[in-house]
């Protein structure tokens, strides 16, 4: 078994002064750069908010550029260790599955891989698991049901598999574990705390078990979920990339967290009786979406058992913790609404009592996830204003496509885009030329394949970003006027996604691109070919979304090994178990339908006769 050392205090609080020193020093940099070359000939009030704007855009790049190279070095020399399984403890652990209208048969089918792994290495008996539904819908309700008893004869587990549907979902998924934890939880001394979506090897889960044993100040230990069951392109780039990129950036952040890491609301274990002293979650006062239930409880949660004392820690060694994603932008764009909208409450508890430091900068993290895209959008509005409103200094000849500063500030500028740049790409192609000509490459199915799929992932992404900069903008605009946007169950199945959904989820991204386009030709004509990679992208918003959750396209993309992983070239027992239980389940429910229109047809018979 092994169990990370705790790092010492002066170690940490001395890294973690490097690391936002670092970042706040980049930032100072670049806005100082930034105000010499755009206040050459004057500084006029536009110019003043023009830097402002990038230094604080410049501070977030910064710091996701630390996290990434803090994990790279973190990662030098270490090694693969063996997985060994644990010595049998005498904890009880619950596994709690909290369920939201989702698909039954996915759910039950991942259920059932993992009851089956732990009971082929004998470890079931200190186990349960609680499938916990929130589900509002008839059907869905029903099939649930009917799975549980199905599992529970097909398993024979019918006294460590258990079903629970509440009919008023309050405090959603936060409120759904907190019933569970005041009904049930003084039975158990841990409960690993999944989504419906959540899948993880049994021997991870054992690991997880035997670290909590060994440190009885561990309130929260989190693993590193990745993604997989992917099959549309943007599905399939999203799961590379969490697979090559995610172990590094979560390195970073296991580096700095000392006893306040991060918790992400799923593929978690926690002490039980921590939780119930510490994490009873307040119902915030007035109106959603800034009152009313938290919505990102899980933020919130960590920083309230750091601040009861317990440590909370990320593990990044943890591998075999696996999640689904949605499958196209319109999808991940309604659940990230969610999550932005729980991230900016998050503004009413930055200030809340007793909180530890590390904790309230996590916050203000949650929060500038989604304020970054905001902020991004009104640099880019007011540089496009700049050069049309100002006479001089034109930045921008007729005669020339880059942009020709007075000196000494074209040196100066050409610092400041290269620097932006690095910051925006240095840290994935060090990860990807690291893992191609490293030890990762044979499972990724070799160094080409990697390359490949970094260099597409970067591509596609950087066509898409503009969209989902489009996206958050338009979710931190909506809560900012009130918008409540609720607690809508995402979908994550593989279906094709038709132009014409597409086109009404983004129909404004059209407008504002055709617009921005138009305006720049007429207006500032010098300016048209720098402002194409945000307006076109926006102009085919409809298109893009539509043909990269097309599962067609993944599956032509997987035909010819781009963005492979190794979960996809090589799954592990508990993926294969999961897709063949998936399999049965959908066979048992077709045969089911068949025999119920068998007997229908039979009494219709019987009462024609």
């Amino acid at each position: 078994m092994c169990v990370s050392p705790d790092v010492g205090c002066g170690l940490i609080a001395f890294r973690r002064f490097s690391f936002a020193a670092a970042a706040v020093l980049l930032a100072i940099l670049a806005g100082g750069l930034f105000a010499i070359v755009v206040t050459a000939s004057g500084t006029s009030r536009l110019q003043v908010l023009q830097v402002s704007l990038l230094t604080i855009c410049c501070v977030w790049l910064a710091w996701g550029f630390n996290t990434a190279v803090t994990g790279i070095f973190a990662g030098l020399g270490e090694g693969r260790s063996v997985p060994v399984l644990p010595p049998r403890s005498t904890s009880r652990t619950a596994i709690l599955v909290p369920v939201y209208n989702e698909e039954p048969t996915a759910v039950f089918a991942r259920v059932a891989a993992m009851i089956e792994g732990l009971r082929s290495i004998q470890r079931l008996d200190t186990f349960d698991l609680h499938v916990l539904s929130d589900s509002t819908k008839a059907e869905y309700v029903e099939a649930e049901r009917k799975a549980t008893f199905l599992l529970a004869a097909e398993l024979e587990v019918a006294g460590h598999l258990y079903y629970r549907n509440r009919t008023k979902n309050v405090g959603r998924k936060a409120g759904n574990i907190a019933d569970f934890v005041t009904t049930s939880g003084g039975v158990y001394d841990y409960m690993l705390v999944l989504d419906a979506d959540s899948l993880m090897r049994p021997q991870t889960i054992l690991e997880m078990v035997a670290r909590m044993d060994a440190d009885t100040e561990l309130g929260l230990l989190q693993t590193q979920p990745l993604i997989i069951g992917r099959r549309t392109l943007f599905g399939r780039a999203l799961q590379f990339s969490a697979a090559l990129f995610s172990p590094v950036f979560s390195r970073g952040i296991a580096a700095l967290q000392g006893r306040e890491g991060p918790f992400w609301g799923h593929n978690a274990i926690i002490r039980v009786r921590a939780f119930a002293a510490c994490c009873g979650m307040p119902t915030l006062p007035g109106n959603p979406p800034f009152g009313g239930h938290i919505l990102s409880h899980d933020f919130v949660e960590a920083a309230l058992l750091a601040r009861g004392g317990y440590k909370v820690r990320l593990d990044p060694d943890l591998e075999g913790s696996y999640e689904e994603a949605p499958s196209n932008l319109i999808e991940y764009a309604k659940r990230d609404r969610r999550w932005c909208q729980g991230n900016l409450q998050h503004g009413r508890l930055i200030n809340a009592p007793q909180l530890n430091t590390w904790s309230r900068i996590s916050l203000v993290c949650g929060i500038m996830a989604y304020a970054a895209s905001p902020i991004w959008l009104m640099f880019i509005t007011v540089s496009l204003l700049d050069p049309i409103i100002a006479a001089e200094p034109n930045y921008f000849p007729a005669d020339s496509l880059f942009p020709v500063f007075p000196t000494p500030e074209t040196g100066k500028a050409l610092l400041l885009l290269l620097g932006i740049f690095l910051l925006l790409l240095l840290p994935k192609t060090l990860i990807a030329f690291s893992s191609a000509f490293g030890g990762k490459r044979k499972a990724f199915g070799g160094a080409l394949k990697v390359l490949a799929g970094a260099t597409a992932e970067l591509a596609m992404t950087s066509v898409l970003a503009p969209i989902m900069m489009m996206f958050q903008s338009k979710a931190v605009g909506e809560i900012l006027i009130g918008a409540d946007g609720g607690w809508p169950a995402t979908d994550r199945e593989d279906g094709k996604l038709p132009l014409l959904d597409a086109f009404k989820a983004s129909w404004y991204m059209v407008i504002a691109g055709t617009g921005l386009l138009g305006s720049t030709f007429f207006y500032s004509p010098e300016l048209f070919l720098w402002v194409c990679p945000i307006a076109v992208p926006l102009m085919l918003a409809p298109v893009l979304i539509s043909v990269t959750g097309n599962p067609a396209l993944g599956d032509a993309a997987r035909r010819i090994g781009l963005f492979a992983t190794p979960f996809e070239l090589d799954p592990e027992p508990v993926i294969k178990a999961s897709e063949a239980w998936r399999r049965r389940l959908e066979g048992i429910s077709a045969g089911h339908r068949v025999d119920t229109r068998k007997a229908q047809t039979s009494a219709l018979t019987s009462q024609t006769a």
